[in-house]
Order: C-alpha cells, then structure tokens, then sequence
C-alpha cells in the first residue's frame, strides 16, 4: 500500500474512533441553515454541554443592531449569519460573521417604506452554496451565499397575482427546499403553492387552487406511504403532491384575518395543527382520505410560533402566554407555565430554550411531561421578542425588535 494511502486511512480511522468517543463531535459543528433547522423541526441536534444557567448563564459574544422593527428569523451556514434587514425603502439581506458580527456581506432591494408588524417575517435558506429570500412583498432571490451576487430573482406577487386575506401580513412562508424544487406559496388564483427550479427560478408546476395563503412555511411529509407537502391555506390545512401539485387532501380550518401562521407538524401519519384568535388545535388522521379528526380543542393557540413533539409530547407558546405540554394522544393538558407571550421556542438535547415574549426573558427548561421545570434565564435583550431562538456551532442566537444578540452556550 503507498505511504500516502496507508497515512489516509490511518487518519479515517482515527477519526471515526474519535466520533465514537465523542459523540457530540458532529452535532457541535451542526448549521441553522432554513427556518425550524435541518429536520425542519425546531430541534438542533447539537449537545447542550451546560444545563444549569442558574450558576452558569451564557455569556454575551457579540450584538448587531437591526432597523427592521420586526421579527425576520435568522439562518446559519458556511460560517455566516443570514437575516433580512431593513432601512427606508429597502430590505437589506445580511451576511454576517459569526465569529465576530461584522457584516460580509449586504444585498438590498426596494421594499415598502411602510411597516406592517416589522418588514421581511421570513427566515433565509441555505441550500449547496446559495441563499434563497422572500420580502413581505412577494420579491423572492436567490444569491450566491459567499458574496451576495444575485443569480435570479422573481416576483411572486406580480407575477402570480399574488393576495392574502385584507393584504395584512404580506408573505411570510420561508423558502422551502426539497431536492431540486424551491417550494414558494405566490398565493395567487390556481397558484397557492409553486415549485420552482432552484437552479434557475423557473416554474415546475403551481396548484392548491385559489384560496390565499395562510403564512405558514410548507413541509414535507411521507404520509400512508405517499410524499407529500402539507401547507397551510387561510381556511384549510391541505396537502399536495410533490411531484405535480396535485392535491390530495383538504381539511377546512378557518381562522380570524386567515392567520394559520404555525407551522403544521406531522407525526407518522398524524398531522397537527393549530391557530390563535380562540380557534385552537387539532390532530389529523392523514392516513386516510378525508382526514379524520382525532381530537380538536383549545389547549394550545400558537398565533405563529410553532411547537414542538418530543417523546409522545407536544410543547408550545399560545395564548394567553402560557408555555405548555399536551398529550399528543388525547390532546390532555400535563401542564401550562404562564409568562411565555408569543415568544419562540426550540429543543436541545432533553431540554426546551423558549422566549418570554413581552420581556425578552430567554429560559431554559426540562423538555419533559412531569412539570415545569426550570434551570435557569437570562435576558440578553429586553422588550418585545416574538422570534423563535435558533442555536448552531454551540452558540445561542436571540433577536428582539431592534438587536440581535450571540451567546455561548458551553460552559
């Protein structure tokens, strides 16, 4: 065997040995690259190396000001932060250092002047070297990630005629990547939902009929054997196929001002769904068509933050402002934890990082069905704060309406 081989599959091995000895070796280096993270989930598969905040909080790195008045989520990737800012008449897309928060890179476009609950409300997508935006007002780009050059760009309001129940909240779904097909909802007649090659922003099909969107981002699901993307409508959960835009299922859930704006989970064949404004929740059987109701009632009204599933549990925020955890089974309360607003949450390693919404309070809790119990909570950032939390490379990422802020989360 020649030397050089013989000193390459030594260093293999030596480093396979040491990701079985460390098993947190590859979660530590895990990216954020897309809204609710790489399973789409809310969940970073990262170790969280220090659960005790009350004697060990997370220290402060660094903080960038942000001109948005909003909550656009940001994104990890390729040793950058992406996040949609604005000034004047413009969003500005972000590219920031995370090791220092010095910007790398800007990219701007003409947005309104006007705001509406902030400007941009989408979360950035990373996919093989090149980022993906939507504005509220429908301007979709794709730019390469390392430089901010624009390599296409399209109009999805102008084009598709694109209209939301009383134009409120604009665009909010973030860009959706499945393989080669940028999943976008242009909301417009005959074209609720649209693939997109990712490559050159051309269409591949449209479907899910007239009705406007209801904020939400898609996902995708393998339901009863069959791939699916599930999204959400102003007045209906439904499902399309991937591969035409045909749809395949529809099951009506109306909402005031069409705000179905929580991201549908879908557990096995179940699919779980929840809104605000007294409406409620609800678990699907998808397996079967029509889907058929499993249980509905009011223990969780996620008004736009999405909840989590973890170990036959659901944990979200919804109104009044209560953190809580529901059987996913029967749809039972375990527990309510008050002081949570609208504020996002996500898990860790057994472990929930949630945000007071009206405070800004960031906390720490056991992600378990026995109670509420907390390890501790800091507030890096004060005031209203109703974007989810995101944690990459063993840093916390917390945004209010005016700061973005990074933590360290090793002890």
């Amino acid at each position: 065997m020649p030397a050089i081989q013989k000193i390459m599959t030594r260093t293999a091995a030596l480093f396979l040995y040491a990701l079985s000895y460390f098993p947190g070796a590859l979660t530590q280096a895990a990216d954020w690259p897309n809204f609710r993270g790489t399973g789409y989930d809310g969940f970073s598969p990262e170790k969280l190396l220090n659960k005790d905040w009350k004697t060990k909080p997370p220290k402060e790195l660094w903080r960038i000001a942000l001109g948005d008045k909003g909550y656009a989520g940001p994104s990890i990737a390729a040793g950058k932060l992406f996040i949609i800012d604005h000034a004047e008449d413009r969003d500005i897309v972000r590219a920031v250092d995370v090791k220092t928060g010095k910007n790398v890179w800007t990219y701007a476009y003409v947005d309104s002047d006007k705001d509406q609950y902030g400007f941009a409300h989408t979360t950035p997508t990373y996919d093989a070297g090149r980022l993906y935006t939507i504005s509220r007002e429908g301007r979709l780009h794709c730019l390469k990630a390392d430089d901010g050059t624009l390599v296409w760009k399209r109009d999805l309001k102008s084009e598709y005629g694109g209209r939301w129940k009383g134009d409120n909240w604009g665009y909010a779904g973030s860009p959706f990547i499945d393989g080669d097909q940028l999943i976008v909802s242009p909301s417009g007649p005959g074209a609720m939902v649209a693939a997109l090659d990712k490559n050159t922003g051309k269409e591949i099909w449209k479907g899910g009929g007239d009705e406007s969107i209801g904020y939400a981002t898609p996902v995708k699901a393998e339901i009863a054997g069959k791939p699916q993307y599930i999204i959400f409508s102003g007045v209906s959960v439904l499902s399309l196929d991937v591969k035409s835009g045909e749809t395949l299922w529809t099951s009506p859930w109306r909402t005031a001002y069409g705000v179905n704006a929580a991201t549908p989970l879908v557990i096995g064949n179940n699919v779980f769904i929840s809104s605000n404004y007294g409406v409620g929740c609800e678990l699907l059987d998808a397996s079967v068509i029509p889907p058929k109701e499993l249980w509905r009632n009011k223990a969780l009204k996620a008004h736009f933050n999405s909840p989590l599933f973890f170990e036959g549990h659901l944990y979200g925020t919804g109104e009044p402002d209560d953190l809580s955890c529901i059987v996913l089974a029967s749809g039972d309360v375990k527990w309510k934890q008050k002081g949570f607003q609208k504020g996002g949450i996500l898990g860790i390693d057994g472990m929930i990082i949630a945000i007071g919404g009206s405070d800004g309070d960031v906390v720490l809790c056991k992600m378990s069905p026995e109670g509420y119990v907390e390890s501790g909570r800091i507030k890096p950032l004060a005031g209203q704060s109703w974007t989810a939390p995101i944690v990459a490379g063993g840093k916390l990422y917390v945004r209010n309406k005016t700061e973005l802020i990074c933590l360290d989360l090793n002890p």
